[in-house]
């Protein structure tokens, strides 16, 4: 199958999301949106729940591409981490799927994958299926602080202050986490992450 039919097929049980819940959605209707055959639906994710969890999987991975950009704007290691406290706030705003990822609070609107590896019999190769273990709040957080390590601790940086940086980093998810759950006033993140920061020596 071409990668942008699948495309086609995940933005159109995005959009369906959307507008109802995932038990309402048909996957009939995914495909004819995606203007593709229901039976193409199938050979692609195997069943709906090969469907959630592929499109679980890209706004995990959309999420992190976001987070990857916020660790190489301009600025020192606290400005690179406030943008990436902000954007881990911004997508959990407008994405449900990555809010409920990031928090483990799934709605009875979205569907709830199994976050464990799935087996499968299925013909279609396992990265398209997104068999794999999906990532837990907890995942998240190492995920992102282990990127954030390694983007800040380049030259310049000593073996020694990598396990303080590393200590900044997980604090910056964290406060963004915690702004996820219950977002802040005036000043919103940013202000936290650099007040919070300020002290760290990052």
């Amino acid at each position: 199958m071409m990668p942008a039919a699948r495309e086609s097929l995940l933005d159109a049980a995005y959009a369906a999301l959307a507008r109802r819940p995932w038990s309402a959605v048909r996957m009939v209707d995914v495909a004819a949106t995606a203007g593709v055959s229901r039976q193409t639906l199938y050979n692609e994710f195997g069943s709906k729940e090969g469907l959630a969890r592929a499109l679980v999987r890209r706004e995990a991975d959309g999420y992190l591409v976001g987070v990857d950009r916020a660790l190489t704007t301009h600025g020192d290691a606290r400005e690179r981490l406030t943008a990436t406290a902000e954007w881990t706030t911004a997508s959990a705003r407008e994405n449900a799927l990555v809010r409920a990822m990031l928090t483990g609070c799934w709605s009875e609107r979205l569907p709830s994958p199994t976050l464990s590896a799935v087996p499968s019999s299925s013909a279609v190769p396992a990265q398209r299926r997104a068999d794999g273990a999906l990532p837990s709040p907890g995942d998240f957080v190492a995920l992102v602080r282990d990127r954030a390590v390694s983007v800040l601790s380049g030259p310049g940086v000593y073996k020694s202050d990598v396990p303080e940086l590393a200590r900044s980093c997980e604090l910056a998810v964290r406060l963004a986490l915690s702004c996820v759950a219950a977002p802040p006033g005036e000043g919103g993140v940013g202000d936290l992450v650099r007040s919070a920061l300020h002290r760290q020596p990052v």
